[in-house]
């Protein structure tokens, strides 16, 4: 059985990126910069900030941490502030806020994020990172019965359009689809962040499982796929516990800002 390791495929790009960077710094005298914007000290979005902040500084790019409740005069300040490339929105935002219309005010060219799929630029950094993986642990997909769990717009939405541009087979299941209906698909994407939802009887052997979901039990974060399912040894390939899918997305993230410093730089 394969394990999709994000964190191994991140390491190589992370070395190209920093090159990218030292490039921008030499050539350009410019470097690239990406804000981060956020309403709430949740320990859960502390941690992925922190994780975004340290990539960063690895790599030679500027990371700011706006905490601020202010969000839409943030984020229009970062959209004309011409020294910041890409401007995300860290999510989960806190109070009762149409996300929607706040991810739309983000200008399209430093969305690097893909929240906003009205006229953009660049694609989910999550859905990016799913395709990454499967790619590049050569999991066949243009043969293959998708199932995508859970619609989101981080994940589900982005990769199913992704999947269907390319020709894919996909099948999305929404809240309240029977699961069991799982164990007729080749591939499993879970991004619901519904602990322990993908149970084993629902996965069939050979499958390949990839579990993008996120969600904080007991403290602890969690993902989608039941455990019973990460002790079976008959899948095809299963995303671990830790350094699946998340490492693979912070540098895809990163990949979307150094294309828009691009950008910015060459029209």
């Amino acid at each position: 059985m394969k394990i999709l390791s994000g964190a191994e495929i991140a390491g190589y790009m992370k070395e190209n990126q920093a090159r990218i960077v030292r490039s921008f710094l030499g050539r350009e005298k410019l470097r690239p910069k990406l804000v981060i914007i956020r309403n709430s000290d949740n320990p859960v979005i502390l941690k992925y900030v922190e994780l975004k902040k340290q990539y960063g500084e690895d790599i030679g790019i500027e990371v700011e941490d706006w905490l601020r409740q202010d969000l839409p005069q943030a984020m229009e300040e970062a959209n004309q502030d011409s020294s910041v490339h890409g401007v995300i929105l860290q999510l989960p935002i806190q109070g009762e806020t149409n996300v929607d219309e706040l991810v739309q005010r983000i200008a399209p060219e430093k969305d690097v994020d893909g929240l906003n799929p009205a006229g953009a630029v660049f694609e989910s950094a999550t859905a990016t990172a799913v395709d990454w993986l499967l790619n590049g642990y050569d999991i066949p997909l243009k043969s293959a019965e998708i199932a995508i769990v859970g619609r989101g717009r981080l994940v589900g939405a982005p990769l199913e359009r992704m999947w269907r541009a390319s020709g894919y087979n996909v099948t999305v299941f929404h809240r309240g689809d029977d699961l069991e209906r799982l164990k007729d698909f080749d591939v499993i994407v879970s991004a619901t962040g519904v602990p322990h939802l993908v149970k084993d009887e629902m996965v069939k052997a050979g499958a390949t499982v990839v579990d993008a979901g996120t969600a904080s039990e007991g403290g602890v974060l969690v993902g989608d796929v039941d455990d019973a399912v990460r002790a079976r040894t008959n899948l095809k390939a299963l995303t671990p516990k830790v350094g699946g899918v998340g490492p693979l997305t912070v540098t895809a993230l990163f990949e979307h800002v150094l294309q828009a410093a691009n950008r910015a730089v060459n029209g």
